[in-house]
């Protein structure tokens, strides 16, 4: 797959530093193994060090060339104390509950990450998104001007599809985290994503907002916020090439667009999908996975101040490498 041997191929130049806190698990350490092998950034794990390595053996996995961050004997827990504390103190944290909630290791990532130790972390193998991402918004947050944090899906078509000429890659959002965004989220849903798109693929994003309408066919309030958040793009993020509202088959096939749509110019090039809600993001997501065959990656989050991704429950090894180059990827752009 073209597309994710790119993005593997940043990673191994940026050799950014990506924290995997789920470190018992057989998977994340087999993919800590594979990235270490590919020539990447820096893994770290968190967890019990005498632990992981006996798990690591089991599992067969090369752990050493990971680094091991165990809260008992870290060097700099008692910052990570402090800066939770500093962070979270108008919500009732204390230094005791801090090192409490600091044995978790998702906590320990976002504060890892929130000084600037490691560049981002992955989780989800085990945990739900909810438990992935809690830590990342209560610490790390959203970048400066920000109000809706999202996610997307990276959908990578397999070569055998008619689309995979003019559409190796989508993105579908969102689909893992807001549930029903009005007009103005899903707004920033679309521009966050489009965001992400440059950072990750590059060339010019083509956003289409997705409906069971296209272009008036269907009256519904459903579609007024779907055309609502048109105009909101259009004061916020001018320069970015979007229209909607459209039916999926509108956006993605330029004949059927031209004749539902005609004089828009997304149709038939649309490479960033929006969603109007969780449910049909996800299912969508889901069933092109399945169906077509396509390779999904992620959640991965648009709009954090620095480097967050979440996983799917279900994943293997070599999905948690490509969550993890995305990331490094992500972690470039968001420094710049």
């Amino acid at each position: 797959m073209g597309i994710l041997n790119d993005i593997r191929a940043k990673a191994v130049k940026l050799k950014k530093t990506i924290c995997l806190p789920e470190a018992l698990d057989e998977r994340t350490l087999l993919a800590a193994a594979g990235c270490a092998k590919l020539d990447f950034g820096p893994i770290v794990l968190v967890g019990e060090a005498e632990k992981i390595r006996a798990r690591a053996g089991e599992c067969g996995a090369d752990i050493s060339r990971a680094v091991i961050r165990d809260p008992a004997s870290d060097s700099e827990f008692d910052r990570l104390v402090s800066t939770l504390v500093e962070l979270r103190q108008a919500k009732g944290m204390t230094p005791e509950k801090a090192r409490a909630a600091l044995q978790d290791g998702i906590m320990y990532a976002a504060v890892l990450v929130k000084l600037g130790l490691v560049d981002g972390y992955v989780s989800g193998a085990v945990h739900s998104t909810a438990d992935t991402l809690r830590p990342a918004l209560q610490v790390i947050k959203a970048r400066k001007g920000v109000k809706t944090v999202s996610a997307f899906f990276m959908m990578v078509l397999p070569e055998y599809s008619p689309y995979y000429r003019t559409q190796p890659v989508l993105f579908y959002a969102d689909s893992g985290l807001v549930q029903n965004p009005g007009p103005e989220e899903l707004a920033d849903i679309a521009v966050g994503t489009a965001q992400s798109w440059k950072a990750l693929i590059g060339g010019d994003p083509v956003v289409a907002l997705l409906s069971h309408s296209t272009k008036g066919s269907a009256k519904h309030p459903d579609v007024d916020k779907v055309t609502a958040a048109l105009e909101i793009i259009k004061k916020i993020a001018p320069e970015l090439e979007v229209d909607g509202e459209f039916q999926a088959d509108a956006a993605l096939i330029r004949e059927i667009g031209a004749k539902k749509a005609p004089g828009s110019r997304v149709p038939g090039r649309a490479n960033v999908l929006i969603f109007p809600d969780l449910d049909a993001g996800n299912i969508s997501y889901k069933l092109t996975e399945r169906l077509a065959g396509a390779t999904a990656i992620g959640p991965l989050i648009s709009g954090l101040d620095k480097p967050v991704n979440d996983l799917s429950r279900g994943c293997k090894a070599e999905d948690i490498i490509d969550a993890v180059a995305v990331t490094c990827c992500q972690a470039a752009a968001s420094s710049r």
